[in-house]
């Protein structure tokens, strides 16, 4: 038989101890901020029904489900006639009747209205766990990712908002990235479309506008007349996509272009609403309004949040927004929610290039007791227990083998200390404990170890 080599799917990673380690002091950071604000985690199922995912991501969304085949002989059911029909989306709602998670938002609004009894509204939760996209990996695009959700639903108050980039602030500030926090909203763009005239043609605007950081604004326009927006709509909405000005002048744009748009006023004086708030907080991070800001979902239908990292190229690391009545499909009409998803895996990448790890991150074991012998591995098993009793990370070498393996052992580890304990130390009742970055040794009993640790 031949040897198989070993891989992966593409767009998948590994991540070993000291990714995981680094990987977890993300997770520990954003759990502990979430937790300040009064958030409360929660898990969903790694696969949901594909009546539950399908039609809330947009058609381009749709297309980057993963499905997953029914149990057992999957085309079972299928009639002859139709099991040559490859293609066709008859034949694949008959083989497959769930799928892979898409994001965290659908599958929370699924369980607020399953769970709508015995939860508090508002609801407050954070979710940190994978989901799948059936993307083309490139750099910074992930087909398994990871994501840090904080949502809260139940609530239309604009403080939600404003709650949420406080999070992202603070999230952003103790990892030690610099961050531009973009904000737009969904009802400015309603009325762009009203004012282009294309009011019918939201989603295809919203769609085509999503891609202007990766295509460029002339590709947008491009898709937009292939799209079947006229060019006399196309024309009108380029002083939006091109206007370069601070906060008021954009305002100022927009309440001009949208005077006769009512959803677009709101939605301008929402965004005047949230930077009122914003202007008694004490902010680190740039927020700044981003007129092409779209995010492609159908599900948003006011603010919209985006995060960019300043200083690597990575495209968004953070983004969300308010959804007025995503848990109205499920049968639950008119519970608004609002929320923002933190991409771990991105962050992990701009932290690395960043180098924004603490040093000393990888170091999980703070002491090895080296292995002389059967005499002295029992004696220091004993001392080996006192020392975790006292909250310190510590190991015994497995195997008696020589000193310098072990040693190799320990710097490949970064671990920070050693213990020797041979015949003379047993006889002293002390420790001979070597500091593997200075070489320095000395004899402590165990409690002058451990002080010394600690």
């Amino acid at each position: 038989m031949a040897v198989q080599k070993p891989s992966i799917p593409k767009g998948t990673r590994d991540f070993g101890p000291y990714e995981m380690v680094r990987r977890n002091y993300i997770f520990n950071i954003t759990r502990k901020v979430f937790g300040k604000y009064g958030y409360l985690p929660l898990e969903t199922p790694a696969m949901e029904n594909l009546s539950t995912l399908l039609g809330k991501y947009g058609e381009e969304g749709d297309k980057l489900l993963f499905r997953i085949l029914n149990s057992g002989d999957f085309l079972s059911k299928v009639a002859p006639s139709e099991k040559s029909l490859l293609n066709s989306q008859k034949l694949l709602s008959q083989i497959s009747e769930k799928g892979l998670k898409y994001d965290l938002t659908v599958p929370f609004a699924r369980y607020v209205v399953q769970h709508r009894n015995e939860i508090t509204f508002p609801f407050k939760r954070y979710q940190i766990q994978p989901v799948w996209r059936a993307d083309r990996p490139q750099k910074g695009r992930y087909r398994e990712f990871f994501q840090c959700d904080v949502d809260v639903i139940g609530s239309k108050s604009l403080l939600s908002e404003v709650e949420l980039i406080q999070i992202t602030d603070e999230v952003f500030s103790i990892l030690g990235i610099d961050i531009k926090i973009k904000i737009n909203n969904r009802k400015v763009l309603a009325g762009v479309a009203e004012m282009m005239g294309e009011a019918g043609q939201m989603m295809k605007i919203t769609i085509a506008i999503d891609k202007i950081d990766k295509m460029g604004l002339e590709k947008v326009n491009e898709e937009l007349l292939q799209s079947g927006i006229p060019q006399k709509a196309v024309d009108k909405l380029q002083p939006i996509l091109m206007f370069s000005g601070g906060r008021e002048e954009k305002l100022a744009l927009l309440k001009n272009l949208l005077a006769g748009s009512e959803i677009g006023m709101k939605g301008v004086a929402e965004l005047e609403q949230v930077f009122s708030y914003l202007s008694g907080l004490n902010i680190h991070s740039e927020v700044e309004i981003d007129l092409s800001l779209a995010r492609g979902l159908n599900y948003y239908t006011g603010a919209i949040l985006e995060v960019e990292a300043m200083n690597v190229k990575m495209g968004s690391i953070c983004g969300g927004g308010r959804y007025d009545d995503l848990t109205g499909i499920f049968g639950l009409k008119d519970v608004s929610g609002v929320g923002i998803s933190f991409g771990a895996d991105r962050i992990y990448d701009v932290m690395l290039q960043l180098d924004l790890f603490p040093a000393g991150l990888e170091q999980t074991t703070q002491l090895l007791f080296v292995n002389f012998g059967e005499k002295e591995e029992e004696y220091c098993l004993k001392l080996l227990d006192g020392v975790r009793k006292a909250g310190i990370s510590a190991e015994i070498y497995p195997d008696r083998v020589k000193m310098k393996k072990q040693m190799i052992y320990a710097n490949n580890k970064n671990v920070k200390f050693v213990a020797l304990v041979g015949e003379n130390e047993m006889l002293e009742k002390k420790i001979t404990l070597k500091d593997m970055v200075t070489g320095e040794q000395e004899k402590l009993t165990l409690d002058e170890l451990v002080m010394k640790l600690k």
